[in-house]
């Protein structure tokens, strides 16, 4: 690592310049369509153009790959003299809908802070990408390695882009996803498993209840079946970054009118995973929960519909170069080692592939709340952690 040329290639990062184009990204709407049609404001053609204009004009070569109709990822690439190692900086370029939220796109700049939709989930990290690639390019500087800068599709439903580079390429031998952690270093975050219940049951009218079977009775005694499985959870042993697995009932719905025995009932739940736990698993205990349950109740009917949400954790070594580097990048900027982390949310990182950690500037806090922000120092503050990083491992 040349500490020289890193301290003068940080003179090219411009808060102003950040801060301009973060403003831009944010007023590009690309909310996730989800099962929607695309249609403009809802996909992520425009921001990968927005990108592309950008990564081209700092000298990358650009390609954009569509993963689904007018939704591309978008990669730049900077080839290396050596070319034996490759780093991406990836980030999505989707976001979370607005809907309450009539702010979302105002973009403003108050007491320090961008708003808007996007603000740290996560269009912050993209800019900070595109400043160092400025800064690269402006001070002419030649990396030994690969560097690749990635804007992908999808991360806010079903990780599609995330899984096309997984399963396509590009190929790269390190990996930084740029989500909101407060710019700490998380090699390890949880995965989820969303499912749906269904308990069937017979129609009748109200007024004989006995004729009928009662959907959303048979249903409360599946709920019960689950009212200590958070303490069975908190009981096993933790993972050394992510703790405990967790479950939650999330949406129930049932019957059509008060008057009739209801013959169907659903309830969504959520089951956020540990590494090391999969769909299969937590099937198993699902269904050793109910079983016992309907020993009690052989009426009870019931069903476990495909996942509504299948996202992988992500668990890398602490030690990984690519977490050592970020590591080392926090002690230039801030003069101390941060450590590792978990993040609590779900992530594309388990897709891509490669060795993929974790860290951006922003908290979750913010995003998909109706006041996203993200503080405009932070964002620089990123800039010069990934140019660190870049240069560590590539220069």
């Amino acid at each position: 690592m040349n500490k020289a040329l890193y301290e003068e290639l940080k003179k090219g990062i411009d808060p102003s310049w950040i801060r301009r184009v973060l403003q831009e990204m944010i007023l590009i709407r690309s909310e996730n369509p989800f099962h929607d049609p695309p249609e403009t404001g809802f996909r992520e053609k425009e921001m990968a153009d927005y990108l592309a204009d950008r990564m081209s004009g700092h000298g990358l070569r650009v390609e954009q790959r569509e993963v689904r109709p007018s939704r591309p990822n978008v990669f730049g690439y900077i080839d290396g003299a050596g070319g034996d190692v490759t780093l991406m900086l990836a980030g999505h370029i989707d976001t979370a809908r607005t809907a309450g939220y009539p702010d979302a796109y105002e973009s403003k700049f108050e007491d320090g802070k961008i708003y808007g939709r996007g603000a740290c989930d996560m269009k912050a990290a993209l800019a900070a990408y595109l400043a160092v690639v400025k800064a690269l390019n402006e001070a002419g500087c030649k990396l030994r390695g690969n560097l690749i800068v990635c804007g992908n599709m999808d991360e806010e439903f079903q990780m599609l882009g995330s899984k096309a580079i997984g399963r396509d390429g590009p190929r790269a031998d390190h990996g930084i996803i740029g989500e909101p952690t407060g710019l700490q270093v998380c090699p390890s975050n949880k995965g989820r498993v969303s499912t749906k219940i269904i308990t069937r049951g017979r129609a009748a009218h109200s007024s004989v209840p006995e004729q009928g079977v009662n959907a959303i009775v048979a249903m409360a005694r599946i709920i019960r079946a689950f009212e200590d499985y958070n303490d069975e959870l908190l009981s096993r042993p933790p993972h050394p970054l992510c703790g405990h697995g967790r479950f939650t009932p999330g949406v129930i719905r049932g019957g059509v009118q008060v008057n009739t025995v209801p013959d169907f009932c659903e309830l969504e739940v959520d089951r956020r995973t540990l590494p090391g736990e999969n769909r299969e698993s937590v099937y198993v205990e699902f269904r050793r929960r109910i079983e016992k349950a309907r020993a009690e109740d052989s009426t009870l009917a019931y069903e476990i519909t495909e996942p509504t949400w299948l996202i992988a954790p992500n668990d890398i070594s602490p030690k990984e170069p690519v977490v050592e580097a970020l590591r080392r990048a926090h002690v230039a900027v801030y003069d101390r080692d941060p450590g590792v982390q978990a993040f609590p949310a779900a992530a594309d990182a388990p897709y891509m592939g490669f060795p993929t950690v974790i860290c951006g500037p922003g908290s979750i806090a913010q995003a998909h709340t109706t006041c996203e922000f993200v503080e405009l120092e932070e964002v620089v503050d990123a800039a010069k952690i990934y140019l660190h990083a870049v240069l560590d491992l590539l220069g």
